[in-house]
């Protein structure tokens, strides 16, 4: 969807950045953590949580001296972008661990999961490309970066594969790293550039809107 955006203004860039701040919130509260704490406990959902954080916070110091220190335009906007990739890769690998352990336990329950996640994927692959492409990356390196975010899946999957029902204490751990991270970028990077961008409501509304839709979709799915 991003991909196809040519020159957005900052009202809509604000919606949709909203929107998608919304929509990983719900995904991290309704699916990530509870699933972490059923396969690794409380003990494990904290510590993985403090260390998605932690991790974040220290490539976003690297990112700025090392990366983003030459970079005139859209510099904090690129930088969110590519933290938000990380944290999507980092949930991406348990993701594909539990589809190959999946296929492990049963075909049918591989499958399932499989399209139940690729729908999970829509909203997050939007919440990574629109902030590049509002710090001035090009269409296709955003969309380029999305797909280099999915990659761990695929190890992933292969690697619960292999292990099968040995993986679920390390999926727990992974999930709530991931979801550390990705809750660290989306309060503390996607929703102040939305509101930077607009200067108003509108980022708030539709944050508020896309939590509401991740709440359906993590019951319907």
């Amino acid at each position: 969807m991003a991909f196809f955006l040519k020159n957005p203004s900052k009202k809509f860039l604000s919606g949709i950045i909203g929107l998608s701040s919304g929509l990983m919130i719900a995904i991290v509260t309704f699916e990530l953590l509870p699933e972490a704490y059923m396969l690794g406990g409380i003990y494990w959902t904290i510590l993985g949580l403090a260390l998605g954080a932690l991790m974040v916070s220290f490539l976003d110091g690297l990112l700025t001296r090392f990366y983003l220190s030459n970079v005139r335009r859209g510099k904090g906007f690129i930088k969110t972008g590519m933290l938000l990739g990380l944290g999507i890769a980092l949930h991406n690998f348990p993701e594909g661990l539990a589809i190959g352990s999946g296929f492990v336990a049963q075909e049918r329950l591989g499958v399932g999961l499989a399209i139940v996640i690729a729908l999970h994927n829509v909203p997050e692959g939007l919440a990574m490309a629109t902030p590049m492409r509002a710090g001035g990356f090009s269409r296709l390196k955003a969309f380029m970066s999305t797909i280099l975010a999915g990659v761990p899946m695929g190890v992933g999957a292969l690697v619960g594969s292999m292990v099968g029902e040995f993986a679920k204490g390390l999926i727990g751990l992974c999930l709530a790293l991931a979801g550390g991270t990705m809750l660290f970028i989306t309060l503390g990077e996607l929703i102040p550039k939305g509101k930077e961008l607009d200067g108003g409501k509108i980022s708030t509304y539709f944050t508020t809107i896309g939590f509401m839709l991740g709440m359906l979709i993590s019951k319907r799915f």
